[in-house]
């Protein structure tokens, strides 16, 4: 689903934002909600990620040991 809306977001910025024809026209979202859009997917995929997001580490100056 993410790849699908992140294609959409692609094309979508290529794109016109406004198209007419023959068979009637045609107007995009805002890129402002396409973003938010963005975001909402890209923290929902890091939501599910294993881990809590923070490394601890153990610094140790090399003249001590």
């Amino acid at each position: 689903m993410a790849d699908e809306i992140k294609t959409a977001i692609e094309e979508s910025a290529v794109g016109p934002r406004r198209a007419s024809g023959d068979s009637g026209s045609v107007e995009q979202h805002p890129l402002p909600d396409q973003i938010a859009a963005d975001r909402y997917v890209a923290a929902r995929t890091a939501s599910r990620k294993k881990g809590l997001g923070i490394k601890l580490l153990k610094i140790v100056a090399p003249g001590s040991i």
